[in-house]
Parts: C-alpha cells; sequence; structure tokens
C-alpha cells in the first residue's frame, strides 16, 4: 500500500527557512518521481517542484525557482524540500505526490500523480 506522510510544517517569520519531508512506503524510489504541491484555501493547488528519482533531476515552478531546492535520500526513501527566503504568499498547505509510472520527464501536471499525502501547513508571517 502506497503511502507518503508529510512533516515538517511550521509558522516561521519572512525571510525564514523551513524543511519539508516526504517519507515514502509502498514502493521505493526509482524510475518514478515526487512532486511538491500547495494549496490555499479557496485557490487552485499549485506545482511547486518535482524531482526525477531515477537520475535526481528536479524542476520548479517559477515562483520558487532560487529560494526552494528538491531533494532526495533513496536510503530513507524520503523527498525533501528545503525552503529558503520564504514569504507571506508561500503560506499555503504543502502536500507532496507519488508519480509511479516510469516516464521521460516528468512535470507538475496533477493529473499525472497517482497517490497523494494528506499535506503539511507552512505559514509564513511576522
Amino acid at each position: 500500500q502506497v503511502q507518503l506522510v508529510e512533516s515538517g510544517g511550521g509558522l516561521v517569520q519572512p525571510g525564514g527557512s523551513l524543511r519539508l519531508s516526504c517519507a515514502a512506503s509502498g514502493f521505493t524510489l526509482g524510475v518514478n518521481a515526487v512532486g511538491w504541491f500547495r494549496q490555499v484555501p479557496g485557490k487552485e493547488r499549485e506545482g511547486v517542484s518535482v524531482i526525477n528519482n531515477d537520475d535526481g533531476s528536479p524542476y520548479y515552478a517559477d515562483s520558487v525557482k532560487g529560494r526552494f531546492t528538491i531533494s532526495r535520500d533513496i536510503a530513507k526513501n524520503t523527498v525533501y524540500l528545503q525552503m529558503n527566503s520564504l514569504k507571506p504568499e508561500d503560506t499555503a498547505v504543502y502536500f507532496c505526490a507519488a508519480d509511479l509510472v516510469a516516464r521521460a520527464s516528468y512535470d507538475l501536471q496533477e493529473e499525472f500523480y497517482q497517490y497523494w499525502g494528506q499535506g503539511t501547513q507552512v505559514t509564513v508571517s511576522s
């Protein structure tokens, strides 16, 4: 049974940092991808970043490029999202999701992700 569990959310001041974790079970990080998405109440869910677990190549939305870094630990079967220089507009519930289909490349189209975590709240406020 595939399961994704997010952790690491919380309250942080503008300019601060947080590291989110997505612990995966029921599959191993390999020829697949794990992405991070975020959602603010009343708005559509937004893709943030995805990592190709086969070669480690990342992809970022323009809104977070240069501030967020996605990585994976194969041994721990966990994907991380390091978030630096946080802004109030980064406030959202952050979800990780897994695309277990082997593809030539991965992006942030939600319909390609088969499994989702429950989310973790990130609040950026002074």
